[in-house]
């Protein structure tokens, strides 16, 4: 599914104007965007739970040349499914 369809569908299932659903789902993003890259984990009852992950500096290997290369630390964002998303993708 794309942008456009996603859009679509929240404003049939919301009854909302297709231009008041593609907002609606830019300040979602916008929000859990900024919540994360501040450091701070959100939770969406039901969704799952967006939150910032540390990853420890480590060695690694140029696939080209084999050299060994230093990666840096960084932070990434994470994802963690609620257990009703899972069983609804499940199928259970």
């Amino acid at each position: 599914m794309k942008k456009d369809e996603l859009v679509q569908a929240i404003a049939d299932s919301a009854g909302l104007e297709k231009a008041d659903a593609n907002r609606a789902l830019d300040a979602v993003v916008e929000v859990i965007t900024s919540t994360v890259a501040s450091g701070e984990r959100l939770q969406v009852p039901g969704l799952g739970t967006f939150e910032p992950r540390e990853r420890n500096a480590r060695e690694g290997r140029n696939p080209q040349t084999g050299e060994t290369i230093q990666i840096a630390a960084t932070t990434t964002p994470g994802f963690k499914a609620a257990t009703a998303f899972k069983n609804a993708v499940a199928g259970s």
